[in-house]
């Protein structure tokens, strides 16, 4: 009977230490959500986390680690969804595109998660080495995607021929004003702004303007 307790306590043990690191992330977001990176200290991340500092240091070796850490457990794994549906679907792509940005425009507009973007454009300047991590992790493999979408709707003779460089950006441009505008100046809105909106209205104006000339006329 001892030995038996003794193997669930070893099975919850274990249980608890695998979930540690996700918990310390969670952790890490409220606190750089409230505090931005530069004033967050490992000591913030661990007493939200309810961990010792050291205990944070056995997984993650700094705070940029952390941001890294988090932004792979979270947007790159988001990136990575659209991408699986990308690659399961057969078809014209304007509908894709479409979808596509409809899902991040809901993501944006509701996700807790709309605060790093922001955070890195805040602090950047002094903390350069998160726009880099941002950069790798998130925005070079969403301008990837979308920018072999353009491509193959290029291609396909779906859209007109123009810049995928700056296609691409412009693709994803309101987006980032939706998350800028949500973490910046939503508080200060007499009423909530409608992001569904917004984007509904992006994505009709994109695909008009994506035609191609024949057929726009």
């Amino acid at each position: 009977m001892p030995e038996r307790r003794k193997t669930r306590e070893t099975v919850r043990w274990r249980r608890r230490k695998d979930a540690r690191p996700q918990e310390i992330l969670e952790a890490a977001l409220s606190v750089f959500a409230e505090k931005g990176f530069a004033a967050a200290r490992m000591d913030d991340i661990a007493l939200r986390a309810r961990v010792s500092k050291g205990t944070i240091y056995l997984y993650f070796e700094s705070k940029e680690a952390v941001f890294r850490a988090l932004v792979q457990a979270t947007l790159v794994r988001r990136v990575a969804d659209l991408a699986a549906i990308v690659r399961d679907h057969k078809g014209p792509v304007a509908p894709l595109l479409r979808e596509l940005l409809l899902r991040l425009g809901h993501f944006i507009s509701t996700s807790d998660l709309v605060v790093l973007p922001k955070m890195v454009i805040a602090e950047a300047g002094n903390f350069p080495d998160l726009a880099r991590i941002y950069r790798e992790e998130v925005v070079e493999r969403g301008l990837t995607l979308f920018g072999g979408l353009l491509q193959s709707g290029m291609e396909r003779g779906e859209f007109r021929k123009v810049p995928v460089q700056h296609a691409v950006r412009l693709c994803m441009a309101p987006l980032l004003l939706a998350a800028i505008w949500r973490t910046t100046f939503a508080p200060t809105d007499p009423t909530p702004y409608d992001y569904a909106g917004l984007v509904e209205a992006h994505v009709a104006t994109l695909l008009r303007g994506l035609q191609p000339e024949e057929r726009a006329a």
